[in-house]
């Protein structure tokens, strides 16, 4: 009986079933999903007070720092503020809170060295989100400029042609604040929890807020509610609020978007 060679023919590829798709599937919201998100967020700072107030104090300051570069500079300064600190530095302490989530959620111990060891582990995917970011941000800043040829060029301007400069300077940021809030909701709570390209976060992430409209309108809402809540109190309601959106952004994320044919990230 003469012994079989092995098939050197390179092995069949995994049917088309298998591959990972280009974007996660998302669960479909009540209206008044984003009160479950708060509550959930809530009982994560309250779980890990300490690690979740340290992230809260951090954007405190950059928010102080990015307000006195606009005093001293202007426009410029306002520039350098937003793209150097907030864009780049903000999506990695968010990291933190989501891996702080995380282990609250698998009741794990947590600790703030812990979760910026794993917010350090997806860095990458952070810095090309905020490239992404830093871009939409370059396109607002030249639309902005634009917009200002509608500005009335008299002394004493009617009311109507101010409306029409305002309205057309709101429709233009309201537009980019969705891109940047379509872009955002999702993709970077996705990037903490699966092995996903930044691409596939993203693109997730607009799919699921284009298909629950109603529900991120009202999510988008609260958050400006909390911003504008933070300007009031000279920014020192930052340290609670920003934390808490954090934790409720995870759990938007744990709550909508179904990443199970997506490998997890491994984590000690």
């Amino acid at each position: 009986m003469t012994p079989q060679t092995p098939d050197p023919s390179p092995p069949p590829n995994p049917p088309e079933s298998e591959a990972l798709p280009f974007v996660a599937p998302c669960r479909a919201l009540p209206l008044g999903a984003a009160f479950e998100w708060l509550r959930l967020g809530w009982h994560d700072l309250c779980q890990a007070p300490r690690q979740s107030l340290s992230y809260g104090v951090v954007m405190l300051l950059m928010s102080y720092g990015i307000s006195a570069l606009t005093w001293y500079w202007g426009d410029l300064g306002l520039y350098l503020g937003v793209i150097t600190g907030f864009v780049f530095v903000g999506p990695w302490l968010a990291l933190t809170l989501y891996s702080i989530s995380i282990h609250v959620e698998r009741k794990e111990p947590v600790s703030l060295r812990r979760s910026i060891g794993d917010a350090r582990q997806q860095l990458g995917n952070a810095m090309v989100f905020a490239v992404i970011l830093t871009v939409v941000f370059l396109v607002w800043a030249r639309a902005a400029t634009i917009i200002h040829v509608f500005f009335p060029d008299n002394g004493s301007p009617e009311l109507t042609d101010l409306l029409w400069f305002l309205g057309i300077g709101s429709s233009v940021g309201a537009l980019f604040s969705a891109i940047v809030f379509a872009v955002s909701a999702f993709s970077l709570p996705m990037l903490m929890d699966r092995r996903v390209d930044t691409v596939t976060a993203v693109v997730t992430s607009v799919n699921a807020v284009l298909r629950n409209k109603p529900a991120m309108l009202v999510w988008a809402m609260l958050i400006v509610g909390c911003v504008l809540l933070g300007v009031a109190t000279a920014y020192l309601a930052y340290i609670v609020l920003l934390p808490l959106l954090g934790h409720a952004t995870w759990h938007a994320y744990r709550r909508t978007i179904d990443a199970s044919l997506f490998p997890p990230i491994a984590r000690d």
